[in-house]
């Protein structure tokens, strides 16, 4: 009995002594061992933090030096961009008064070959008148009949005396301090505007309506006049000009371009509405116009329609 209480408690304590070698600590060994690999592995993922916050700094210091490269850059091209841009309005204002000027030359051009053509015909009708007036004295005085109108040669005024009918000599002089001829002061005119003699030219076309005001070409003169102070940037004198040419001169062929130039010169004075009326104006009266053309365009310049809604 004793003996088996003996080996009962033996088998005890082995069975105990197998449990606790189960499931007691760990050795030292072990347990150092373990520790050894998680500090390699915290210190492995402070190197990488680190070399990651390297990285991270010198990739924001790239990127700050291309920002400010890229402001730099902006910068100069927008200075470009202003330099160019004043560049541009300066030629638009240099062409606009290239054009403004041109366009008076052409006109004036254009009115010189119409006073040459009128100065022709006039100067056919003179020769033809001359001939005829040669031919009849001619009849005549093979008929053995005094050409009539002349005196006898007993007359010490015969040799001053003109046949009746002749034509009127081509070129006379002007008594002393009398005006110039028509011709001569609406040439000296034309000629002195379109070389820039503008206050010259301004006398002659005045002295012109002074003295020849019922004419044909009275019109242009005036009309001329409005080009002169517009080309001086006298934008409301060249308006009171414009009106003259639209109110005295109803059947003139300066009406359209004077239309034209005041809705211009309305635009200088800063009166938009006015000179959108007025180009409206040359748009409805004057169709087919090189002046209908250049006020749609402006009135299209200006953002508006070609006519009232």
């Amino acid at each position: 009995m004793r003996f088996r209480n003996l080996a009962a408690f033996g088998g005890a304590l082995v069975a105990g002594a197998i449990c606790g070698s189960l499931i007691g600590p760990r050795p030292a060994e072990a347990v150092a061992r373990e520790i050894i690999e998680l500090q390699r592995d915290v210190t492995s993922l402070l190197q990488g933090q680190k070399d990651l916050s390297t990285q991270l700094t010198q990739d924001h210091t790239v990127m700050r030096t291309l920002l400010e490269q890229s402001n730099d850059t902006v910068g100069k091209l927008n200075g470009t961009m202003s330099g160019l841009q004043k560049s541009v309005q300066d030629v638009q204002a240099n062409s606009g008064a290239r054009l403004d000027t041109m366009s008076t030359q052409v006109q004036g051009l254009s009115d010189n070959l119409e006073e040459i053509k009128s100065r022709l015909g006039k100067l056919n009708q003179q020769l033809v008148d001359l001939q005829n007036t040669v031919q009849s004295l001619d009849a005549k005085v093979s008929g053995g009949a005094a050409p009539a109108g002349v005196v006898p040669s007993g007359n010490p005024s015969s040799s001053t005396t003109q046949p009746s009918g002749s034509a009127p000599p081509l070129a006379a002089a002007s008594p002393s301090g009398a005006a110039p001829s028509a011709d001569t002061l609406y040439s000296n005119g034309l000629r002195d505007i379109t070389s820039g003699k503008y206050d010259l030219a301004r006398s002659e076309f005045q002295d012109y309506l002074k003295y020849y005001g019922d004419t044909d070409l009275a019109s242009n003169a005036q009309f001329y006049l409005g080009e002169i102070a517009y080309s001086q940037r006298q934008y409301s004198e060249s308006v009171s000009e414009y009106d003259k040419v639209l109110t005295n001169y109803p059947k003139s062929f300066k009406l359209a371009p004077a239309r034209l130039k005041k809705g211009m010169a309305l635009l200088e004075l800063g009166q938009k509405t006015q000179a959108i009326k007025e180009l409206r104006e040359v748009v409805k009266r004057y169709p087919g116009t090189e002046e209908e053309r250049r006020a749609r365009a402006k009135l299209k310049e200006l953002g508006v329609a070609a006519s009232a809604a």
